[in-house]
């Protein structure tokens, strides 16, 4: 059995830890911190905002990425025990293209699926923006990493105001079921008709005849002031509307 001692010599292969002074060791601490620091400036701004991946994930996200490309700047002082016999080959490079590609699996667990919407995708975005700040820093690129947050801070804090002011378009599928004695697509079509901006893109339905019931999917397409439930509200004081239900079809 080999002693605790002996095993961790193999596994070390005799490296000198002596070979980061104090000096260096704040360095590599004040990277830490300065990564940390630059996350939580996000996870702050996401946090406001209810996502799940908030304040204290995305500190550890920036956070690890720096003690990887810490490591993975280092490994020639680790390793400078070895000679040009040995087979090991060091490659700076590998730890952090690992880094960033595991971090699409952060970035799905962020992302979710309600109906045909999709939210957390800046989530997600911002969860990789914070990888590549980590590892910046941990090279000491720390400039780029600042100006990165600094600019990311105005596009999630600025740009969300000026989202608000674009005229987008709104998808909306409405289900209604109707009873065909009372009520046919041309009541429908007369009071979708009385709304600017608001376009119907196409219509399914299907007839129960022996029930007298038809069932309408429309799938509306509208620009500027959301005015769904509005519409909705209309629909459903029809003469001959059972039920309604409608689903945003946009991606956020």
């Amino acid at each position: 059995m080999i002693a605790a001692g002996g095993l961790w010599e193999r596994c070390a292969g005799g490296v000198d830890m002596e070979s980061f002074n104090l000096h260096e060791i704040i360095g590599f601490s004040l990277e830490l911190l300065l990564a940390a620091f630059l996350g939580g400036l996000i996870g702050f701004e996401r946090e406001m905002h209810g996502q799940g991946a908030g304040f204290r994930t995305n500190i550890l996200i920036c956070m690890s990425a720096c003690l990887m490309m810490q490591l993975s700047m280092n490994m020639e002082v680790l390793f400078k025990h070895l000679d040009q016999q040995s087979v090991v080959r060091l490659d700076p490079a590998r730890i952090a293209s690992y880094a960033i590609a595991s971090m699409g699996f952060l970035g799905a667990g962020a992302i979710m699926k309600s109906g045909v919407s999709v939210r957390g995708l800046t989530t997600a975005a911002s969860l990789w923006l914070l990888t590549g700040v980590g590892l910046a820093v941990g090279s000491g690129f720390y400039a780029p990493a600042v100006i990165t947050i600094f600019i990311a801070i105005i596009v999630l804090y600025g740009l969300r105001r000026f989202k608000s002011s674009i005229l987008k378009e709104i998808h909306t599928h409405i289900t209604l079921q109707v009873n065909t004695r009372i009520c046919d697509f041309s009541n429908i079509e007369k009071l979708l008709d009385t709304y600017e901006n608001l376009s119907v893109e196409f219509v399914n339905f299907r007839k129960d005849i022996l029930n007298n019931v038809t069932l309408y999917d429309i799938k509306l397409v509208s620009k500027g002031i959301d005015r769904r439930r509005e519409i909705a509200r209309q629909l459903r004081q029809l003469d001959g509307v059972n039920e309604i239900s409608w689903t945003d079809v946009s991606l956020f």
